[in-house]
C-alpha cells in the first residue's frame, strides 16, 4: 500500500458495513440456505472422482546478511520480476517514544521517505522512479513499518531500483517545505475525518479500547498533534528504528539464492546497526461493558463493537487455537452470506446491508471489531439482535455442516495466497516479521484439518465476552437514551 497522506488515513476504516440499511424486513426470494441441498450438484458426476485437495507450497530459504539482518527468500522464475519487502519493528506504536504527543512521526516519516533523498529531490527522485517503471512505497501501520519494492530483475532495473530504495532508507532529505506541504494537506484530511461517521466510531474505539496503549492514537496522528511534528522528529524515528537490528526482509522473485543474498547485503549494507525495539506492552481488556455515542447528523448510526483481542501467534498450541477461532468466527461473521450475522441481521430482519466481524492480531493484543450502519430507529434494536446471534452462538455453538462449510473454503482458497509474487512476498514478509516458523505455512492445511467442532466452539466461547462487548455508535439519535414517553 503506497504511503501517500490519504492512505495514511484509511489505516482507521473500520470493518466492512453498508453505508446504507436495508428497511424492508422480508427476506429476498433467492436466498441460498447452507444447510440446504443445491439440487444441481447431484447431477454433476464429476465431482464423485474429485481427488482431496494437494497443495504445494513454497520453497523458502533462509539466510542472514552481514548487518544480521533476517531474510526469507522464494525464488519464482516464471516472471522477469523480484518483490521486496523490508519491514521494521517500528509503527505508530512507537510515536510516544520518539517525543511525548507525537502522534503521527512513523506515518510523516513513511510518506516522506518517497519525497527526495540527500542527492535527488522530490521531482528528480519521482522521475528516477517513473523511469524505471518500479514501485517503490513505504507504510508505517500499528507496530510495522513496510518498504517495498517490485521491479523487473534484469540488472539495468533491478540495481538503479536497489539504489534508490537504499538512497531513501540512509539519506531521505526530509525537505521542511516538502514537511510542511505534508502537513497542511494531512491537516485537511483529519479535518475531513470528522465528516465521516466510521472514522470517527474507529477512532473512538480504539481509544476507549487501549486507553494509554501506544495503540490507542491513529497512526496518522491528529489535529494537535500534526502541526507539531518537525523534521528532527523525522531524523530520530530514522536513526532510532529504521536500523538493521530492527529489520527484516522478504524476497521472491525472478533470482538465484547468490544474487538474492547479494542484493540482501546491498539493501543491508549502508544501514545503522542500532537496537531492536522494546517489546510493546500489554493493553488490558475492559473489565465491564462500555457504550458510546457520538451525535452526527445523518440518517444512519454507524455501529462499532468488540473487544480485546489476541496477539499473533508463534507457538503451534496458540497456532491451533486461532485457527480454530477463525473457523468459528467465519461461521459468526464472516462477509458471506452464510454468515449467522449477515443471516438475520440483514437477510431475515433487514437492519443493514452488510455486517461483519474480524480479529487483528498484532505483536501485542489486537482488536476484535464487528462493524455495520443501519437505520436511526433501528440502531438498538439491530444491536440488540446482533448480541442475541453472538450469544446463542457461543452458548450452542456452531454445527458440523457450518464447520465443514468453512474449513472447506479455507483449505480451498489457501492455495490463491501463493498465487503470485506478490502474494508470496506478503506472507514471507509477515512470518519473517513476526518470527513464525516455516511450518506455520507448510502445517496450515494440517491446522485446519486438525480442527474439530468441540474445540471450536470451546475456543469462541474462551475468546469472545459480549457482556463486556464496548460498543460505539455515530448517529443522530443516542440508542441508549430512550425518549420520554417511548
Amino acid at each position: 500500500m503506497s504511503m501517500g497522506i490519504a492512505i495514511g488515513l484509511a489505516t482507521l476504516a473500520v470493518p466492512a458495513y453498508a453505508d446504507t440499511a436495508m428497511t424492508d424486513n422480508r427476506a429476498p426470494t433467492t436466498a441460498i440456505y447452507a444447510n440446504a441441498p443445491i439440487a444441481a450438484l447431484s447431477k454433476l458426476s464429476s465431482l464423485d472422482n474429485v481427488k482431496p485437495l494437494q497443495v504445494t507450497v513454497p520453497n523458502v530459504e533462509h539466510f542472514k546478511t552481514t548487518a544480521g539482518v533476517p531474510v526469507s527468500f522464494v525464488r519464482a522464475a516464471a516472471l522477469p520480476i523480484v518483490d521486496i519487502d523490508l519491514r521494521f519493528n517500528a509503527g505508530s506504536a512507537r510515536d510516544g517514544n520518539i517525543r511525548s504527543e507525537g502522534f503521527g512521526i512513523a506515518n510523516m516519516a513513511a510518506t516522506m521517505l518517497t519525497q527526495g533523498s540527500q542527492s535527488l529531490d522530490e521531482n528528480e527522485f519521482t522521475r528516477a522512479v517513473e523511469t524505471l517503471g518500479i514501485n517503490l512505497n513505504s507504510s508505517a501501520y500499528k507496530d510495522m513499518f513496510i518498504v517495498s519494492l517490485r521491479s523487473l530483475s534484469d540488472d539495468e532495473h533491478l540495481l538503479p531500483a536497489i539504489d534508490l530504495m537504499t538512497q531513501m532508507l540512509t539519506k531521505p532529505s526530509f525537505d521542511q517545505q516538502i514537511l510542511a506541504r505534508n502537513k497542511a494537506r494531512l491537516l485537511v484530511g483529519l479535518q475531513q475525518q470528522k465528516q465521516d461517521p466510521g472514522s470517527l466510531a474507529s477512532l473512538a474505539f480504539n481509544q476507549a479500547l487501549y486507553g494509554k496503549h501506544p495503540y490507542a492514537h491513529p497512526s496518522s496522528g491528529t489535529l494537535e498533534s500534526v502541526p507539531s511534528i518537525e523534521r528532527k522528529d523525522l531524523i530520530d524515528f530514522q536513526n532510532r528504528y529504521l536500523v538493521a537490528a530492527n529489520a527484516s526482509l522478504a524476497m521472491t522473485g525472478n533470482l538465484t539464492l547468490i544474487q538474492a543474498k547479494k542484493l540482501a547485503e546491498d539493501i543491508t549494507v549502508n544501514l545503522s546497526m542500532g537496537q531492536a525495539a522494546a517489546v510493546l506492552p500489554e493493553p488490558k481488556p475492559l473489565d465491564k461493558s462500555q457504550h458510546i455515542h457520538i451525535p452526527f447528523p445523518s440518517s444512519q448510526t454507524t455501529v462499532l463493537m468488540g473487544q480485546l483481542g489476541s496477539k499473533r501467534a508463534t507457538d503451534p498450541k496458540a497456532q491451533q487455537q486461532q485457527t480454530n477461532f477463525a473457523v468459528g468466527n467465519d461461521v459468526l461473521a464472516g462477509g458471506d452470506f452464510n454468515a449467522r450475522l449477515m443471516t438475520e441481521i440483514r437477510q431475515n430482519l433487514g437492519y443493514t446491508y452488510g455486517i461483519s466481524g474480524s480479529m487483528s492480531p498484532m505483536l501485542a493484543r489486537g482488536p476484535y471489531q464487528i462493524g455495520f450502519s443501519t437505520r436511526n430507529d433501528k440502531a438498538q434494536a439491530a444491536i440488540d439482535a446482533s448480541l442475541e446471534v453472538i450469544n446463542d452462538t457461543l452458548d450452542n455453538g456452531i454445527t458440523s455442516a457450518e464447520m465443514r462449510l468453512t474449513t472447506d473454503n479455507l483449505k480451498n482458497s489457501f492455495p490463491m495466497s501463493f498465487a503470485s509474487n506478490v502474494g508470496i512476498n506478503g506472507l514471507l514478509g509477515m512470518m519473517n516479521f513476526y518470527q513464525l516458523p516455516d511450518s506455520y505455512l507448510t502445517d496450515y492445511v494440517s491446522r485446519i484439518d486438525q480442527v474439530q467442532l468441540s474445540g471450536v466452539n470451546q475456543t469462541m466461547r474462551d475468546t469472545l465476552d459480549p457482556d463486556k462487548f464496548l460498543i460505539v455508535t455515530v448517529g443522530q439519535d443516542d440508542p441508549w437514551k430512550k425518549e420520554p414517553n417511548k
